[in-house]
C-alpha cells in the first residue's frame, strides 16, 4: 500500500517540482555506476593503495550498504545490471543471461539480438526491446516530457542497453572486433563527439597495438594476498595479432579508462546536469579477474585493477564536481554481485566432488526417455545448466509434457553431482518452496528451458568443445551498494538489501514513478 501511495504522490508532483523549483529539489544529474564483479572484501583488503578521492570518498561520505542480494541463480553482467535498473528479477524483465538459446533455430544469440535494427560501427543487430519492462531512465524520460538527456557507456552491449534502457539519447559499448564505440540504430539520435572520436587516430582501434599493461605501483605495494606465489612485474599486450585482443583488453583496467574517457567527453560536450530537468549518465566499469594472470588464484593483476579503478572513480567524481557540483548530483554505485573465479587446484590434490559432463548427461537422459517414449531425440539442447526438450515432437506424439518433465527430473536427480532438478511446470504452477522460488525468479517463458539443474558445490562442469571449465561455488560475494551526493547523509548500514530496492529508491529521490515491474521497497535511509 505504501508503494502505491508513494507512486501516486510522485506522479502528481512531477510537474510541480520541475516547474516551480528550477534550482531543483531533485538532483540536476543522476550518475549510475555499475561495477561488474566488484567485491566488498577486496575494497577493504586493497584500501591501503587507494587515494582519498575515489573509493574512500564514496565510502567515507556516502550511504554505504554492506551487501546487495540477487535472488536468482547464474548471475552475469546482463541479468544483474538489468535487474539493477528495472527493480525486477529476470522472470519479469526477460534478460536471463548474456546470451540465450533459440530453440526453434537451434542457435545461441545475444539476449539483445533484434533483426529489426542495424548496428552503428558494429555488424551486430541489437536493441533494448528484449527488456520487457521499463527502467529508471525510461521513467525519467517520461516524467521530463522527453527533456532529460540520457547516456550510457559500458564495455559490452548488454551493459549499455540495460543501463540506458529504451529511452537513451545514446547507449554505447566497445565493439569486440575493431574496438570502435558502437551502438544500435534503435537509438535515433547520434552523439557527434562519439562518432568523431571513432574516426580519429586516438580511437582504440588505432591505439590498442601500443597498449601494454604493467603494474602501476611497485609490486611490493600489492601485499593483500599472503598466498600469492608469483610476485612478478607482469606485462600484458593487446596487439591486433593476439587472439581476442579486444576481449582481453576488456578484462584489464584499461577498459575502465576507455569508458571513463568517453563518458567525460559526453558529460562536457552535452552540458549534462545544467538544465531544469535532471539528466542521467550510466557508466559500467570492470573489476573482475584477468584470464591471462600468471597466478590464477591470488594475482597481482586484480590488485592493480582496483588501484587503477580507484583513480578512474576519482577522475569522474572530480569532473562531475567541476561541471555540475557533487551537491547537485545523485550518484549510486552497485556491484553485480558475482565473481568469476580463476581457481586452480594444486597438482596432486584430491578434492571432494567430481566432473559433470553435460553432453554425457544429455545422452543418458535421452536414452532413458527413449526407453519410456520411443526412439526419438527428445532433448534439443543443454544450455546454461538447463535442458531444452523438443516441444514439437512431444506435442506431435501426444505425450504429456508435465509427466515427461517430471520423469526426466527424477532420473537426473540421481546423477552424481546433481543436487536438485526443477521443472518449468514446477516453477510456473507447482508447490513453491524457497529453492523453487529462487529459480522461478530467473525463469522467463519462451527463453528458459524445461529443466533447471542445481549442481553440487565443488563439481567441475566440462562442456564439449569449450575451454572454460567452471567449478561450482555457492558462496556469494560481498557486494556493496553506495549512494553519494545530493542530500545523502553519510552512513554505514550493516544489512543486506535486495537488488530490486535500488531502482525504486533512485526513483523516489528523483520524484518519479518506479519502473513498472519494480518489486522492491524504497530504502528507509533515503526518505
Amino acid at each position: 500500500m505504501f508503494r502505491i501511495i508513494t507512486s501516486i504522490v510522485a506522479f502528481f508532483s512531477i510537474t510541480a517540482i520541475f516547474a516551480q523549483n528550477p534550482t531543483g529539489e531533485v538532483p540536476k544529474l543522476v550518475v549510475g555506476i555499475t561495477i561488474d564483479q566488484l567485491r566488498g572484501d577486496y575494497l577493504e583488503m586493497f584500501k591501503s593503495t587507494f587515494g582519498n578521492k575515489g573509493f574512500n570518498r564514496l565510502l567515507n561520505n556516502g550511504l554505504v550498504y554492506k551487501n546487495v542480494n540477487y535472488d536468482f541463480p547464474y548471475l552475469d553482467k546482463a541479468s544483474t545490471i538489468t535487474s539493477i535498473f528495472t527493480g525486477a528479477n529476470p522472470s519479469y524483465h526477460g534478460i536471463t543471461a548474456e546470451k540465450k538459446f533459440l530453440l526453434a533455430n537451434n542457435i545461441e544469440i545475444s539476449s539483445f539480438h533484434d533483426d529489426n535494427y542495424l548496428g552503428n560501427f558494429t555488424t551486430e543487430k541489437l536493441s533494448p526491446l528484449s527488456i520487457k519492462v521499463s527502467t529508471i531512465a525510461d521513467e525519467l524520460k517520461i516524467a521530463s516530457g522527453g527533456q532529460s538527456d540520457i547516456f550510457a557507456f559500458a564495455p559490452d552491449a548488454s551493459q549499455a542497453m540495460a543501463a540506458g534502457g529504451h529511452a537513451a539519447s545514446g547507449a554505447y559499448w566497445i565493439e569486440n572486433e575493431d574496438a570502435k564505440w558502437a551502438t544500435t540504430t534503435f537509438y535515433k539520435t547520434r552523439q557527434p563527439v562519439v562518432e568523431q572520436f571513432n574516426r580519429s587516430q586516438q580511437s582504440l582501434t588505432y591505439t590498442i597495438n601500443s597498449i601494454s599493461w604493467k603494474p602501476a605501483l611497485p609490486i611490493e605495494n600489492y601485499k593483500a594476498f599472503p598466498y600469492t606465489k608469483n610476485r612478478y612485474n607482469f606485462q600484458h599486450f593487446f596487439a591486433n595479432n593476439i587472439k581476442d585482443n579486444v576481449k582481453k583488453f576488456k578484462e584489464s583496467p584499461y577498459v575502465n579508462k576507455e569508458v571513463n574517457d568517453m563518458a567525460i567527453r559526453v558529460l562536457e560536450s552535452s552540458s549534462l546536469g545544467t538544465r531544469m530537468n535532471p539528466d542521467y549518465l550510466a557508466v559500467t566499469f570492470y573489476a573482475g579477474n584477468f584470464s591471462g594472470a600468471l597466478d590464477k588464484n591470488y594475482s597481482i593483476e586484480i590488485q592493480d585493477t582496483y588501484y587503477r579503478l580507484d583513480q578512474e572513480l576519482a577522475r569522474l567524481l572530480d569532473k562531475i564536481d567541476e561541471l555540475v557540483g557533487l551537491n547537485n548530483t545523485l550518484i549510486f554505485v552497485v556491484s553485480t554481485g558475482y565473481f568469476d573465479e580463476n581457481e586452480i587446484i594444486p597438482e596432486g590434490m584430491v578434492t571432494s566432488g567430481g566432473t559433470f559432463y553435460p553432453d554425457r548427461s544429455q545422452a543418458l537422459l535421452n536414452m532413458y526417455l527413449m526407453a519410456l517414449y520411443g526412439r526419438e531425440q527428445w532433448i534439443k539442447k543443454y544450455y546454461n545448466k538447463q535442458f531444452f526438450f523438443d516441444r514439437k515432437l512431444i506435442e506431435d506424439k501426444k505425450i504429456d509434457l508435465i509427466e515427461l518433465q517430471q520423469k526426466a527430473a527424477e532420473f537426473l536427480v540421481q546423477s552424481a553431482g546433481v543436487q536438485d532438478v526443477i521443472t518449468s511446470y514446477q516453477m510456473l504452477h507447482g508447490a513453491y518452496n524457497q529453492n523453487v522460488q529462487y529459480y522461478r525468479n530467473s525463469y522467463y517463458k519462451g527463453i528458459s528451458g524445461d529443466l533447471f539443474l542445481e549442481l553440487q558445490p565443488g563439481w567441475q562442469v566440462v562442456e564439449q568443445g569449450s575451454d572454460d571449465h567452471e567449478r561450482v561455488r555457492n558462496n556469494a560475494i560481498n557486494a556493496p551498494a553506495i549512494f553519494f551526493g545530493k542530500d545523502i547523509k553519510p552512513q554505514k548500514i550493516n544489512r543486506t538489501i535486495e537488488v530490486t530496492d535500488i531502482a525504486p529508491s533512485v526513483a523516489y529521490r528523483l520524484r518519479i514513478r518506479s519502473p513498472n515491474a519494480s518489486v522492491g521497497e524504497i530504502l528507509e535511509e533515503l526518505f
